[in-house]
């Protein structure tokens, strides 16, 4: 009996320990205490996870890295954090890579962990080849945009171009009819070269935001920088199908003038304000939306900004403006004038980053800003004051697999 007996608590003891290492070791999914951070690499072809303690910062990787079949360029999360999709380009160095560029989706699991949504699905390319370099989703979680790079074709040049794709079942992916949609060409200028793209909310912050007790528009906007003309271009989402078209009563697709060299775009949540990175003038242009078509009318001259102006990222709250300078290394933040949508640097106007960041993302409760640091091989973390929006570095960056390009965060 004693020799059971004993049998029985060594086996209870040997649970208990593996409970605790499981403990120890796997993400946890209760999201009120812990999120979760989320990249795509070029140099190992994987998606990484890392799972992060809100209380305090500390992250830790997810013993998770599903392969990219391809050269990933950008990631998007939905809205619940369910699903994560990668944008990529065919790659010969890489076993079984797509033949087109494409776009996988991968499943988040309740422990953290990342599932292969299937083989990619293709792009459509009716005129050419396309180079997808940025991709968003609209706040119902109905649609996703990629930004269509310009290209070469033998020895011409594929204009830029938007991809359109409507979300099912499971995060399934099916390419809108009409996809991609053309992008105008000024008179006497080369194609358009379609660097970013960022979409109008149709649901407003549930608190502590301007717009929170408001109605959110019915109508949808897609804005597209375009590198070649130095234009942002206006579309309507049809929010029935996903297709784009001219902003009504427009019967062509409007433009706006930027800086020079756009490099991202970025649209407030409370759908008043646009933002245009000018990576060549080294500054930000803001616009004013109109609440009848959409159309865009300058909040005044741009704002200077470090060299090399990329990436950007409005705050979900709306307040704040954080934009990535990929040649001097580092952050540059702005407080959002409510009324105006003009910027004015905050009283620290920077932070360091890694060597060539290249991609940004903001967790949805305003506390943790993510940069991926390109040549570095790491991940920049800061905390968000609320009242200032002051960025405060962790003592270390985050390690990543080499050439981190694109971060989401949950």
């Amino acid at each position: 009996m004693c020799k059971r007996f004993t049998w029985l608590l060594a086996v209870m003891v040997l649970v208990s320990i593996g409970f605790l290492v499981a403990c120890g070791t796997h993400y946890s999914s209760n999201s009120s205490t812990n999120g979760l951070v989320i990249d795509p690499s070029q140099g190992s072809q994987v998606v990484q996870a890392f799972g992060i303690t809100l209380s305090n910062g500390h992250v830790s990787q997810i013993n998770t890295s599903p392969a990219v079949l391809g050269q990933p360029t950008a990631i998007v999360l939905d809205p619940a954090g369910a699903y994560a999709y990668v944008t990529l380009t065919p790659d010969s160095a890489v076993p079984n890579s797509v033949a087109a560029a494409s776009i996988a989706s991968y499943k988040v699991n309740s422990d953290g962990t990342l599932s292969a949504g299937g083989m990619p699905v293709s792009m459509n390319a009716p005129a050419g080849v396309v180079s997808p370099v940025a991709i968003a989703m609209d706040k119902s979680g109905k649609f996703l945009f990629v930004a269509d790079q310009e290209t070469a074709s033998g020895t011409t040049s594929v204009a830029g171009t938007v991809s359109a794709f409507s979300i099912g079942s499971g995060g399934s992916l099916t390419e809108v009819a009409g996809s991609p949609f053309a992008v105008p060409t000024i008179a006497g200028g080369s194609g358009a070269n379609v660097v970013g793209v960022a979409v109008t909310p149709t649901t407003f912050p549930s608190a502590n935001a301007v717009c929170s007790k408001q109605t959110p528009p019915a109508t949808e906007y897609l804005y597209a920088a375009d590198a070649s003309a130095n234009q942002v271009w206006e579309f309507q989402v049809n929010t029935s199908s996903g297709a784009l078209g001219p902003p009504a009563p427009s019967t062509t697709i409007v433009g706006f003038a930027a800086g020079s060299l756009p490099s991202g775009v970025a649209v407030d949540p409370c759908n008043r304000f646009v933002y245009i990175a000018n990576y060549q003038s080294n500054n930000v242009s803001a616009y004013t939306i109109s609440p009848t078509d959409g159309s865009l009318a300058s909040a005044g001259p741009a704002t200077s900004a470090e060299n090399g102006p990329g990436p950007l990222a409005v705050d979900p709250l709306g307040n704040f403006l954080y934009v990535v300078d990929k040649l001097s290394n580092q952050v540059s933040a702005y407080r959002i004038s409510s009324a105006l949508g003009t910027l004015s640097a905050l009283s620290t106007a920077t932070v360091a980053t890694g060597a060539t960041p290249s991609s940004i993302a903001i967790r949805s409760d305003d506390t943790w800003l993510f940069v991926t640091n390109y040549n570095s091989a790491s991940i920049s973390q800061y905390s968000i004051t609320p009242a200032t929006g002051v960025l405060s570095p962790a003592a270390t960056a985050i390690s990543t697999d080499s050439l981190p390009l694109g971060v989401a965060v949950k």
